[in-house]
């Protein structure tokens, strides 16, 4: 038993410098490792801290930038506007919405690809494999994209009827789904107020075609109807002062741009001729220029003592019901002495002698 104990204070102490050497082994190795990598990290941290203030400085650059230069159009817009020929042809709302739309697009875009590119240096500064992170953003913009396709269609095709130019607030326009007024262009949808007033919410993506009335000139055209048996030389000329006064008169001096014209005759039949008239007039501007023309020109032809022919009666597209289609074809069964209703009499049954 004496024996014993020395031994295993022997084997004691012998784990207890063992144990102790392989943490002095260990601490030297981290040591080490640390004092070899360190100046990879601070390099790396550097880089990614030198990275991130060049992008976000750029950035703010760029935003500041595209902003001044918006800024700067909706002043020349204004200034323009303020002058007697540029407030014709200069709308400063609709210049300033299309230069905002087109700013923060371009805001969007300066943003997503500086930060973008930012983050994937950073990313291969810290020695990451981006082959997998790139493949799995290109699959999930894939899905994406054909999951949002309508909404996708939409921007694009806003973005292009911005930088056209196609229309703009103030502009009657026919989008094909609905015509109207344009209060508001926007990226995904176009706001439209109709002849009655409704507001139309249009999805850029779903229009076709665009016809814009208010770009340039609008032409104003009214049709008279003449009797046929009066004097059209006369009808002319009466016509022809009635826009020669118009075009003197207030405001409607500002909206005919060119004299009215009376073109000639546009239908000839027996009892109507139709005379055609018509004017150049403001963008916008016709449908205010016609009703006042037909008013001038029925007040200057009752005067001469021309007679306006009533319009023609629609010509009914189904003839009147026969009132006898209903009744059924006489029959020759309905008399009981006529051959073929002696015919259809039964047979009687012969008489047997007795």
């Amino acid at each position: 038993m004496v024996a014993a104990a020395p031994a295993r204070s022997a084997a004691s102490g012998s784990t207890g410098p063992t144990s102790l050497d392989e943490a002095t082994q260990k601490a030297t190795n981290a040591a080490d490792w640390v004092q070899a990598n360190w100046g990879t990290w601070l390099t790396s941290g550097l880089q990614i801290i030198l990275i991130i203030v060049i992008a976000v400085i750029l950035r703010n650059v760029i935003r500041r930038t595209i902003t001044k230069f918006i800024e700067r159009m909706n002043r020349t817009a204004a200034a323009a506007q303020g002058t007697a020929l540029g407030g014709l042809l200069v709308n400063a709302e609709r210049r300033r919405q299309r230069s905002e739309a087109i700013g923060s697009v371009l805001r969007s875009v300066a943003s997503f690809v500086i930060m973008g590119t930012a983050a994937l240096t950073v990313l291969s500064v810290l020695q990451i494999n981006l082959a997998p992170l790139l493949a799995s953003a290109g699959v999930a913009g894939v899905a994406i994209g054909f999951g949002a396709r309508n909404l996708v269609t939409d921007f694009l095709s806003g973005v292009f009827m911005i930088l056209e130019d196609q229309y703009g607030v103030g502009d009657e326009i026919d989008a094909g789904v609905a015509t109207g007024t344009v209060i508001e262009v926007g990226l995904r949808v176009t706001k439209l107020r109709g002849p009655n007033g409704a507001i139309w919410y249009i999805r850029n993506g779903e229009v076709k075609r665009i016809g814009n009335l208010s770009q340039g000139w609008s032409t104003a055209h009214v049709d008279v109807l003449v009797s046929a048996d009066q004097d059209l030389e006369r009808a002319r000329s009466v016509i022809t002062e009635v826009g020669e006064e118009m075009s003197k008169a207030e405001p409607w001096n500002e909206q005919l741009w060119e004299p009215v014209e009376v073109l000639g005759l546009s239908e000839v039949s027996v009892d109507t001729v139709t005379v055609s008239v018509s004017a150049k007039t403001m963008p916008g501007k016709a449908g205010g220029v016609e009703r006042e023309l037909r008013w001038r020109i029925k007040h200057a032809l009752d005067a001469a003592g021309i007679h306006l022919a009533p319009r023609p009666a629609p010509v009914e597209d189904e003839a009147a019901a026969d009132p006898s289609a209903a009744m059924a074809a006489p029959s020759a069964l309905g008399n009981p002495t006529s051959p073929q209703s002696l015919a259809t009499n039964p047979i009687p049954p012969p008489q047997l002698n007795k």
